[in-house]
């Protein structure tokens, strides 16, 4: 299926208001938009959710900057280009950006789009409230419902990009065009009610023709967002004051987000309506865009086959056009270096996950032990052949069963005890290890002897599971391990370009052929024991190395400039502040 929102309503997107940029647009016709009509008829109604997966969309919001930029560098994920350090791109990625930024510094960027899709989102709950008799009409409930959760997955990513952002939970007047910063405290609680609110009205994968699809949201999904940001809430991060802190608020202390976390999730596990599948069928069933709800993916941003830079930014890299792809892109960002040998062997997520070659004219090549791909994403496994130069229109996987089962394993240890939380975190890893359950049963004997114990299982765990799906920067920024863990990854890539620690006994090079297939690459020497006898009897070699002599920055000094808890948050843009009246600030955070 691709794609429900192929046409976009132009009902709310003509009568939107931009909010970042301060300016109100003109309104059409009363004649044309009226608000009692639109609201009280589904069909209408169901308009103001297309407008706002449109600003989802537009070319700087999710599409080209968001899910390209947000989220790397960490211990499990990086800019490939990291040694150069100084371009705007390496800076929104290496903790030291400032306010021009010249990728995000524009008023059509992502911070822009995100309100403007606020707005629409404001809107349309007004008008809903207003007209929609929500109470006695199920299709105008449920619109409701999935607007409240759309609102919520834009505050979500401007309180995980920005932190502290102003609070807008209403349509614009002249009043509120100007408005300063709220504590991201008070818009996390108001968030919280909304999703419960929305949970409410919303039904369960495929309970109705809208939920079959997993563009459209659901109950499951709104619940999981709503543990999501649970957890968020009630964990660390960094704050105007200059401290690292959990919030203060005594309705975010950890004992009830935990608690939130820990029922919304056990809800979803009840109901039955997702479902693990095989790890890589998890990402096939992606790429092959069938868009079927009720399994692993619970929602995805929906992107048209000419919008959308999944595997552009993301995936496998061909570099020249070939019979999978009619562009020669991918691998902007990959895995850290370090994450393969962070893997056990015999765990069925490592070779998915993690990819040491490209593509070039039509087969596979190794790369670099500095240049690694996310495997989750490969033009390789759509069913279509991307023809547009920009775009490859893959979806974006917002949310799958995976982490509802491991937010709830953690939860439940923080409540309940490392005993009731293991069959929860036991599912994931049974399915890594799907071959040797005997070594899964021994695992997890291990990690239950302590709450601690658990707990860094669980740290661990979620860097394996979700690697490439940019989800651990804000897990170790809510677990105050940010810093610590990239101040070790540092340290590990150290020693894995010298072949110290646990990487001593790997080769220095690394031997490939090519199979019988004439296009898949068989690569020797990624292991110990591997051998540089054996290796010889391949076709070819190359150096398996971080760094080259003439390299003026070591890969390892460019995972950060700065300490990554001095700038855990994108500064607000220079153009927002000039626009806002003298309302906006970057106090505190010392951006440089």
């Amino acid at each position: 299926m691709k794609r429900i929102y192929s046409k976009i309503s132009i009902l709310l997107v003509a009568a939107s208001l931009s909010a970042s940029c301060s300016k109100v647009l003109d309104a059409p016709t009363k004649s044309s938009l009226d608000e009692s009509i639109i609201f009280s008829t589904p069909s209408l109604a169901s308009g103001a959710i297309a407008g706002i997966i449109q600003s989802f969309g537009e070319t700087n919001s999710y599409r080209g900057r968001y899910l390209v930029f947000y989220g790397v560098n960490t211990d499990t994920e990086v800019n490939n280009a990291l040694r150069t350090i100084a371009d705007d791109k390496s800076r929104l990625s290496n903790y030291n950006t400032n306010v021009n930024n010249g990728q995000m510094n524009t008023d059509n960027n992502a911070w822009a789009k995100f309100y403007e899709g606020i707005e629409r989102a404001n809107m349309a709950i007004r008008g809903l409230r207003t007209y929609g008799n929500v109470a006695n009409n199920p299709e105008l409930a449920q619109i409701l419902g999935e607007v409240l959760t759309l609102r919520a997955v834009l505050y979500n990513d401007l309180l995980k990009g920005w932190g502290d952002v102003p609070a807008r939970f209403e349509p614009l007047t002249s009043e509120t065009t100007y408005i300063e910063k709220s504590d991201r405290d008070v818009i996390y609680k108001q968030l919280l009610q909304d999703l419960e609110e929305a949970a409410e009205l919303l039904p369960w994968a495929n309970a109705t023709s809208t939920t079959s699809s997993v563009e459209r949201v659901n109950k499951a999904f709104a619940k999981g967002l709503r543990a999501r940001l649970a957890l968020a809430a009630g964990g660390f991060s960094q704050r105007s004051d200059g401290t690292i802190r959990r919030s203060n608020d005594p309705d975010l202390a950890v004992a009830k987000t935990y608690a939130i976390a820990k029922q919304e999730c056990l809800d979803i596990i009840n109901s039955g309506t997702q479902r693990l599948l095989g790890f890589e069928e998890v990402f096939k069933t992606l790429c092959r865009e069938s868009g079927a709800a009720g399994l692993e993916s619970m929602w995805e941003i929906p992107f048209s086959e000419g919008r959308g830079r999944v595997i552009f930014d993301l995936g496998v890299k061909h570099t020249t056009v070939d019979k999978y792809t009619g562009q020669n892109k991918g691998g902007t960002n990959g895995p850290n270096p370090t994450m393969y040998y962070d893997y056990e062997e015999g765990d069925l997520r490592r070779d998915v996950s993690c990819v040491p070659y490209e593509w070039t004219g039509g087969k596979q090549v190794p790369t670099s032990l500095n240049k690694w791909y996310f495997g989750k994403y490969r033009y390789e496994w759509m069913s279509r052949v991307v023809t547009s130069t920009n775009d490859d229109g893959l979806n974006w996987m917002y949310m799958r069963y995976a982490d509802v089962l491991l937010m709830a394993a953690e939860a439940i240890n923080e409540l309940d005890g490392p005993q009731a939380a293991a069959p929860y975190f036991k599912q994931v890893r049974a399915r890594a290890f799907a071959n040797n359950t005997a070594k899964v049963d021994q695992y997890m004997n291990q990690i239950t002897q302590s709450k601690t114990l658990f707990f860094n299982a669980i740290v661990d765990e979620r860097a394996l599971e979700f690697v490439g799906e940019m989800l651990r920067k804000s897990d170790l920024i809510r677990w105050n391990l940010l810093s610590e863990k990239l101040n070790a990854s540092k340290i590990k890539l150290q020693q894995l370009e010298a072949r110290t620690g646990k990487y001593e006994g790997l080769l220095s090079k690394i031997y490939f052929r090519t199979a019988a297939d004439q296009e898949t690459v068989e690569i020797y020497g990624l292991k110990k024991g591997d051998t540089d006898e054996i290796g010889s009897t391949y076709e070819s070699s190359k150096a398996w190395t971080l760094n080259a002599a003439s390299d003026a920055v070591k890969y390892w000094d460019g995972l950060f400039l700065r300490d990554p808890n001095q700038q855990q948050f994108w500064p607000i843009w220079q153009v927002f502040l000039d626009g806002s009246n003298g309302k906006l600030n970057n106090n505190g955070f010392n951006f440089q």
